[in-house]
């Protein structure tokens, strides 16, 4: 099962990335060299212009001729709500906006929108519309349908709680969902709004009133801002926008204000736990006090840059190029009208954890001692002209520039003139603002990883030597996050239990060759799963989507094959060890034949039950977490990690919905989160002990 999962997990990521990938280059680079700075763009965003509706609606428009396309975006200019008990309501709220209106059903929507070819989707205080220019009569009157007509229905709001529900349960086991949770509450508290994170409980409480509620007081055009862009001039504009949102009616919005957040007095180290994990999720974050429309923005951009917001950045460098403890280091730094944030980021192994975050604090304080070498600063610039010229293709950028010179405040030639702007920053402009904004002496440790195995090493970054540890929900848990293992239980008992609990050691050792059939869906496509084993030691699995094979491994019981649409190739090494094991029926009973080491490592809640934590690793040394349930014995949860393309997968499976089949008993639910797309995987049949041929596991 072990083998099948993890290729599962590889069909699925080659899925997932195939669509991303971009043609090679036609010449190779030489990463030895920096390329030479060029010249800065120059850039023009083009004539504004504006008017404004008898209610209140402000417009922008931005004529561009170049193609024959126009694009519309609106943006609510309101102060986020803290939404408490219901947090997620805005969210789903702006879900419920493109479900359906008054006059159109959701098919009827998506069915118009696909028909003229449009793009049109929401957020909680914002809606962006977009297609060819000959269809902007049919695309306005689609998007004031949406916005002036919202009908609200509780058929839609369920199957979006649903989707809503899913996405958390995903999260849960997601050490980089974890860590973005429990930042935000460690940095702006439960209390703000940037710190409340949707929970099952909150989902649950999110009605058709709340919804209605929540559009019925911010969806109102005296605080709204549109900006258009595209292939239209203001005479012929004016009078269509008077047409299709005239009739959107006023009224008081309330615009809450919140404290503002404070970095902590000095620096704290904060640990969730996962039990089993083998790497950790590293965040340096703290908030900061950032404005848009501050003097120190661009001159701040350039200085986290510098840090970490690209492949040549220090800590990119750093990290992945010098020390190779992981595959990408960055930092951010975002500015906002309430509160801003930094934050420092890896993913690496337990073994370097406290390794990486010194190198992580030591760059944080190169910047406030060393002024950035002239050369450095330079290619920083040109790096940053180049990235604000390709922006402006996209026509939500150039509206969003309009929208923020009016709702901030900024100098109306605030953008004409960045560049010229970004090309004044010096060494020391960055220097100052490494003074400003870079305090690793006030910041927040965050680390999501196995505490036991981390904790130890880390206490060295706080002042106090101590170790603050949360629960994925930014909850302090207790000292240790599992419970200790009772006297007289190994891990031994666990698998007997185990044995016992699926059919016992006797049904499991008639088995002589077996046949799994499994079904899921990747990306609203059919996938068949099939695995055949026979004993002593010969094996294969096989991916299909409808007709066509996508992938195929075959193990004989000396040599091993894969086919797929790459085409064919033979198995070595580890993958040739992987499919070894894969062939000895009934694994887990076999643990100890086949030269695993086992270890119980506690016990913790899993879906709402005690589980026991069991270690294994592998003659090879490879390290997986499984969980079994104290009560039943089944095994409800297992973790590994896998390298795939360059990149780390952190695969967290639950396994469900026991049946018996044939005498033994096999998990009917089978979930994969962590992955590209996460999959749940429905059992079709169990067939044992039908004869399988050899001729099936023959590697040509």
């Amino acid at each position: 099962m072990k083998k099948l999962l993890a290729s599962i997990t590889a069909v699925v990521f080659a899925t997932a990335v195939f669509a991303q990938q971009k043609p090679a280059p036609s010449q190779k680079l030489d990463r030895s060299k920096k390329p030479a700075a060029g010249p800065a763009p120059t850039i023009k965003l083009g004539n504004i212009q504006t008017f404004q509706l008898a209610n209140g609606l402000k417009v922008f428009v931005v004529e561009n001729h170049k193609a024959p396309t126009v694009a519309y975006s609106v943006v609510l200019n309101v102060h986020p709500q803290l939404e408490e008990d219901a947090a997620g309501l805005g969210r789903i709220t702006s879900e419920l906006l493109t479900s359906g209106t008054k006059t159109r059903s959701k098919d009827q929507l998506d069915n118009d929108i696909d028909f003229i070819g449009a793009t049109l989707s929401a957020t909680p205080t914002s809606l962006y519309a977009a297609s060819l220019k000959k269809q902007n009569l049919k695309l306005l009157e689609l998007m004031s349908d949406v916005i002036l007509n919202a009908d609200f229905k509780q058929e839609e709001l369920d199957k979006i709680k649903t989707q809503t529900l899913s996405g958390l349960a995903q999260e849960k086991d997601d050490p980089d969902a974890i860590s973005n949770n429990v930042k935000s509450v460690l940095n702006f508290g439960k209390k703000h709004p940037y710190g409340e994170n949707p929970s099952e409980e909150s989902v649950a409480k999110i009605t058709l009133d709340k919804c209605n509620n929540y559009y019925n007081t911010y969806f109102h055009p005296n605080v709204a801002y549109l900006a258009i862009v595209g292939d239209v001039t203001l005479a012929e504009i004016k009078p269509l926008i008077e047409k299709y949102f005239g009739s959107w009616k006023s009224a008081e919005v309330p615009n809450p204000s919140y404290t503002m957040p404070s970095a902590p007095s000095k620096t704290r180290v904060a640990v969730v736990n996962k039990a089993g994990a083998v790497q950790s999720v590293i965040n340096v974050t703290y908030p900061v006090d950032l404005k848009p429309n501050s003097d120190d923005v661009i001159k701040a951009r350039v200085m986290n840059t510098i840090l970490g917001a690209g492949f040549s950045s220090r800590l990119f460098m750093n990290l992945r190029e010098k020390h190779g403890y992981t595959y990408g280091s960055y930092s951010s730094l975002n500015n906002d009208e309430l509160v801003g944030e930094f934050s420092a980021y890896a993913k690496v192994r337990n073994a370097v954890t406290d390794s990486s975050v010194a190198e992580i604090m030591s760059e944080l304080n190169r910047l406030r001692t060393e002024k950035v070498p002239k050369e450095e600063l330079e290619g920083i610039k040109n790096y940053l002209n180049g990235n604000f010229a390709i922006s402006l293709e996209d026509p939500e950028t150039v509206a969003r520039f309009a929208i923020n010179s009016e709702r901030y405040h900024l100098p109306k030639d605030y953008y004409e003139n960045y560049l010229k702007n970004l090309a004044a920053v010096t060494a020391d402009d960055v220097y100052a603002m490494a003074q400003k904004y870079i305090r690793p002496e006030n910041a927040t440790i965050l680390v999501v990883g196995d505490a036991e195995a981390i904790s130890k090493n880390l206490e060295r970054f706080s002042p106090t030597k101590t170790i603050e540890l949360y629960d994925f929900k930014g909850n302090p848990a207790t000292k240790s996050a599992t419970k200790a293992v009772p006297a007289g239980v190994s891990p031994k008992t666990v698998i007997d239990a185990y044995v016992k609990a699926i059919g016992g050691e006797k049904a499991l050792a008639a088995v002589t060759d077996r046949r799994i059939k499994m079904s899921t869906q990747i990306q609203g496509r059919d996938l068949s799963v099939e695995s055949a084993q026979k004993a002593p030691n010969k094996y294969t699995m096989s991916f299909k989507m409808g007709d066509n094979v996508l992938q195929k491994q075959t193990f004989d019981g000396t040599r091993a094959n894969e086919v797929s649409m790459q085409g064919k190739r033979e198995l070595t090494g580890g993958e040739l060890e992987d499919l070894k094991a894969e062939a000895t029926l009934n694994q887990e009973m076999n643990y100890e034949k086949m030269g695993y080491k086992l270890n119980v490592k506690g016990i913790e809640s899993v879906n709402g039950s005690d589980a026991y934590i069991l270690e294994v690793v592998s003659p090879a040394g490879k390290k997986s977490t499984e969980w079994y349930d104290v009560a039943t014995g089944y095994k409800v949860k297992s973790a590994s990690t896998q390298t795939m393309q360059g990149q780390t997968i952190n695969q967290v499976t639950e396994y469900s919905d026991y049946k018996d089949m044939n005498g033994i008993k096999y998990p009917g639910s089978i979930s994969i989160t962590g992955t590209p797309l996460p999959l749940k995987l429905k059992l079709v049949s169990v067939d044992v002990n039908k004869g399988i041929k050899d001729s099936e596991f023959e590697v040509k």
